[in-house]
């Protein structure tokens, strides 16, 4: 492989990660800061047993879905280090 094919696997490799990123940090803002802070009231019109929506996306929703985020980054990530043959040996 010449440097110029590598050059162009990197940035490829790296636009792909860091799109990759900004996606999950911007659903995991919408679910913590807008759903838990801004849009609580609205929420809370909607119980699910027993319990306002809002406040369970400021207490446990927004915990969830980061921990849901990170299972999910890890295996995207091994799968696209995997196709550009940078994984951890």
């Amino acid at each position: 492989m010449e440097k110029n094919e590598v050059k162009k696997d990197n940035s490829q490799y790296w636009r792909k990660n860091l799109l990759l990123l900004g996606g999950l940090l911007t659903l995991w803002f919408i679910s913590s800061y807008v759903c838990g802070i801004l849009l609580v009231d609205q929420l809370n019109q909607v119980k699910i047993g027993g319990v306002k929506l809002g406040f369970w996306f400021a207490q446990q929703g927004s915990i969830i879905i980061f921990l849901g985020i990170i299972i999910y980054y890890v295996y995207a990530m091994n799968k696209l280090d995997k196709k550009y043959g940078v994984e951890e040996e």
